[in-house]
């Protein structure tokens, strides 16, 4: 009898740990840098990893510098080479916890606050950001927007095209999260 309680007890504990995370490798993370009267510059990854632990509220996203899509090739080779040296700093990692995060009522888009280390071009800041999440199914819809500037993580902008680049790098992210 006590052999069954332990093995019952231990399975428990188990299936309790296993399988409250949910994650994705094509979430997508969209940046714009634009000023008005010059062209454009943004940019999309659509291969960004995020991962979502259910029974923690704890989120974690990662995407590779050089997945960042440009319309301008040559946008893209200098953002890459002079901007973000992505050879160097190949990776852009969010590491946080959504506050008080429950899964009540999540059928429908609910609003959290998020807090976290966001690490771009070797340089860590702590951030908060509001993301919304909705139970979809047996997954996770997961959006957020915010901004940030390109000084905080050590990017230099030359002057030649200081005027064409913003300095407030609007970010935006959506996540389609599959139990894992």
């Amino acid at each position: 009898m006590k052999k069954t309680i332990f093995i019952f007890l231990c399975l428990s504990i188990f299936y309790q740990g296993f399988g409250q995370k949910y994650f994705t490798k094509t979430g997508t993370l969209n940046f714009e840098a634009s000023v008005p009267a010059f062209e454009p510059v943004k940019a999309e990854n659509k291969s960004t990893t995020a991962i979502l632990d259910t029974n923690t509220g704890k989120i974690a996203v990662l995407a590779l510098v050089k997945g960042f899509r440009f319309k301008n090739a040559l946008m893209e080779e200098h953002f890459n080479e002079n901007y973000m040296e992505s050879d160097t700093y190949s990776k852009a990692t969010f590491n946080g916890e959504i506050n008080h995060f429950s899964l009540d009522n999540l059928s429908y888009k609910k609003e959290f606050s998020v807090t976290g280390d966001l690490t771009i071009h070797g340089k860590t800041k702590q951030i908060e950001a509001v993301i919304t999440l909705k139970k979809d199914g047996d997954n996770f819809l997961l959006e957020t927007q915010f901004s940030t500037a390109p000084g905080d993580f050590n990017i230099d902008i030359p002057g030649v095209v200081k005027e064409k680049i913003s300095d407030k790098i609007n970010i935006t992210g959506s996540f389609e999260l599959v139990k894992r």
